[in-house]
């Protein structure tokens, strides 16, 4: 029976930064991808290849991006210090997230981010998505200014083939079953490959195959009634067979098992991610405008914070608004300022030149009530405050049960542009207890021998929100820790 030092389990970011680490540390490992070679990479392969990581300043950047002296003259980069990751993380997650771990993703967030790029994974600055240009300069804002080149698609290639090069093996439709697990502890998998089940021993395994998102009934089951009706953003091999191996072998659950990740998405979108369109159904826009439910009715503060630490909170909102949708309402005034996923043709929109004309084309909308609620809306912001969507400008509503409380332009300048959106979750916020190592607890409260996680399946460290970014982050720094450690004990192992 064939033997290797480490297994492990899913074909993302988080898996293959855990078969690098491992590699640096033992001969022989091994990642099982459940998917097919052309939809590998988890939800990793689904998104935009942005990564939260903390810097003092452009001189940190440029150690992990290549930039011109152009580049720097025209761009604000400002600074994102391990405290202001740190006051965000606790922030969104109302003071929820675990304290250690925490620590630790913000404090190795450069870290590993720079061994990555030592491995020759490739990164650029997020000027498409994460800075306005004013005056000439590029301004970046919310703490996010690194990306994966090629977004999710090429990070997962780039890790993929770089994994190949430094000796990992890569299996493809190979879904693990369970643990081979003893009071010793863990000592492989059960792999069912090409149709066939077979045991693969190994001396250490690292768990790194994403939640449950896209299992429905573990969705009703954790999350609530009514989610099943969810779409999910990415991969349709998400169903959170890991966590139950784990849980089966005596692991530690922990996290916020009725919490996920979850955005405006579009309506009409299929029902799990569809590779030709990436992340582009995502409608993350709405701070420029305004929501209304099939009532008419305004239900959330668009301008609460900066999308990115509003938008992985609010399709839960949506979802629970009558018939599960929304439209997003804007007007000529912010036309530039839409991100990319708005021009795609796959959307469902609608156009007027006048608001009365707009509100009777909104689908399953009550026209009559919309237009008194835009109105109301219209007539409660405050225009002597100046917009600018670089900062959190204090231009805001009045009087209104539903406050907007930054961005709040005026609806009257023509042509109004709407654009329907559902739930769409992309992970869930729960999983496996790890300690400082990346070693999986038991429920006893010891750790379980060779046994490792890393990624969206480790829960405790996002709570109800996250900030943007901060998921891929999460895990290479998990990813590199649990492959190192995993690599190191199964050296040391007979």
């Amino acid at each position: 029976m064939d033997e290797y030092d480490v297994i492990v389990v899913g074909g993302g970011n988080a898996a293959l930064c855990a078969a690098l680490s491992a590699k640096e540390h033992s001969h022989r490992v091994l990642v099982l991808e459940r998917a097919p070679e052309e939809e590998a990479g988890g939800n990793s392969r689904f998104t935009a290849g942005l990564m939260r990581v903390a810097y003092n300043g452009v001189e940190d950047l440029r150690k992990l991006i290549e930039l011109s002296e152009d580049e720097v003259a025209r761009s604000d980069f400002g600074a994102y210090t391990t405290e202001q990751f740190l006051d965000d993380m606790a922030r969104v997650t109302e003071y929820r997230c675990d304290p250690d771990l925490t620590e630790l993703l913000v404090k190795e967030s450069f870290p590993a981010v720079l061994w990555m790029r030592s491995k020759g994974v490739r990164f650029t600055a997020a000027w498409g998505r994460q800075a306005f240009n004013i005056g000439g300069r590029f301004k970046f804002w919310g703490g996010l200014t690194v990306e994966a080149v090629g977004g999710g698609p090429g990070l997962v290639d780039s890790l993929s083939a770089i994994a190949r090069k430094n000796g990992v093996e890569l299996w493809y439709s190979a879904r693990a079953v369970s643990l081979l697990a003893d009071d010793a502890g863990v000592h492989g998998v059960v792999v069912k490959k090409s149709g066939k089940t077979q045991e693969v021993r190994a001396k250490a395994v690292v768990l790194a195959a994403g939640g449950f998102q896209a299992n429905p009934e573990w969705r009703t089951r954790y999350l609530g009634p009514g989610w099943e009706l969810a779409k999910v953003r990415g991969t349709r091999f998400n169903t959170g067979d890991a966590i139950r191996m784990a849980l089966d072998a005596g692991a530690a659950a922990v996290g916020n098992w009725s919490g996920c990740h979850a955005v405006a998405w579009e309506r009409n979108a299929p029902e799990f991610g569809d590779l030709a369109v990436g992340d582009q159904f995502q409608k993350h826009s709405y701070p420029w405008g305004i929501y209304l439910n099939a009532e008419g009715r305004r239900f959330v503060d668009e301008g609460a914070d900066f999308r990115n630490y509003t938008y992985a909170k609010y399709g839960r909102v949506i979802l629970s608004q009558p018939q599960q949708f929304a439209w997003q309402i804007f007007d000529a005034k912010v036309k530039n300022q839409l991100r990319d996923e708005y021009r795609i043709k796959q959307v469902t929109k609608r156009t007027a030149s006048t608001l009365e004309e707009l509100v009777e084309k909104l689908d399953d909308v009550n026209p009559k009530a919309a237009l008194e609620e835009i109105k109301r809306y219209n007539a409660a912001v405050r225009q002597d405050i100046p917009f600018n969507p670089n900062v959190k400008d204090g231009r805001r509503t009045e009087g209104l049960a539903i406050p907007k409380s930054n961005w709040a332009n005026t609806l009257d300048t023509p042509p109004f542009e709407a654009y329907a959106v559902t739930c769409g979750i992309t992970f869930t916020f729960c999983g496996l207890k790890i300690n400082n190592h990346a070693q999986v607890m038991s429920s006893d409260g010891d750790k379980i021998p060779g046994l490792y996680a890393a990624g969206e399946l480790v829960g405790g460290i996002f709570w109800f929100n996250y900030p943007g970014g901060s998921g891929l982050t999460n895990g290479s720094v998990f990813g590199r820790i649990a492959g190192e450690n995993a690599g190191k004990s199964a050296s040391k192992a007979p």
